[in-house]
């Protein structure tokens, strides 16, 4: 069990809300179990009343909803949906959406039994999975993967605010950063993108700006947020 763990047995519908809401921002695998109702809407329309259900978030988009049989999800959203929480007097929901196709799912607790936000990244997945030297590789071979017309320049390039992953320029000749993660990154990575671009845009004196795109397979809702309030930019790469 990491430091990170945060886990509650019979909390209140506020805490539960809590270690649900930071646990997505910060790319934990979360689970709630408790009384709720589901309502699903895309390629057929769905309802769940109340019930005792076991829901799981995974940080790559995934939801399950389980009852107490069978192996199967009663109700599913695949990776790469984003969530939002919203508290409503003594509930709160868990809602995740899907763009293509258009999915919609809800899930409601009006009490919750257990929740849980934890971090289980199983080491042996660092042999099994690309590194961030293969995501490197993979930018320098192919930089349309980034765009079409984006120039690689230079890796490992140094600013005072540490070592820029890839230093290129796009098509109209913009000065480019890419921050490189392997795995599904939260707000901390937008914060690091934001200082390298801050510190080449002063060492570069760019009258016209320094682009910074954050580059990994998946971002956190609370990520996303903080890319679009910054002016950064998000492109989803696997290694």
């Amino acid at each position: 069990m990491t430091s990170d763990v945060r886990a509650r047995t019979d909390p209140s519908i506020e805490t539960a809300r809590s270690i649900v809401e930071t646990g997505l921002e910060g790319g934990a695998v979360v689970t709630v179990f408790g009384e709720c109702t589901v309502e699903y809407d895309g390629r057929a329309a769905s309802t769940l009343g109340p019930g005792d259900r076991h829901v799981m978030c995974k940080p790559d988009g995934t939801v399950l909803v389980h009852t107490d049989e069978g192996h199967q999800p009663v109700n599913w959203q695949p990776p790469g949906c984003t969530h939002e929480v919203v508290v409503a007097e003594d509930t709160f929901t868990l809602e995740s959406r899907r763009d293509n196709p258009d999915e919609f799912l809800a899930v409601t607790f009006e009490s919750v039994g257990h929740v849980a936000a934890f971090d289980v990244t199983d080491p042996e997945e660092l042999s099994l999975s690309g590194t961030e030297e293969d995501l490197r590789q993979r930018i320098l071979e192919n930089p349309s993967l980034i765009e079409p017309g984006f120039t690689p320049l230079a890796t490992e390039r140094e600013t005072p605010a540490g070592a820029v992953d890839v230093y290129g320029e796009d098509d109209d000749g913009q000065a480019v950063v890419l921050e490189l993660k392997r795995r599904r990154v939260g707000p901390d990575a937008v914060g690091q993108l934001a200082r390298y671009v801050e510190a080449l845009q002063r060492d570069l004196h760019a009258e016209t700006g320094v682009r910074g795109i954050l580059v990994a397979p998946s971002v956190t809702d609370r990520a996303r947020s903080l890319l679009a309030e910054r002016g950064l930019e998000f492109v989803a790469l696997e290694p």
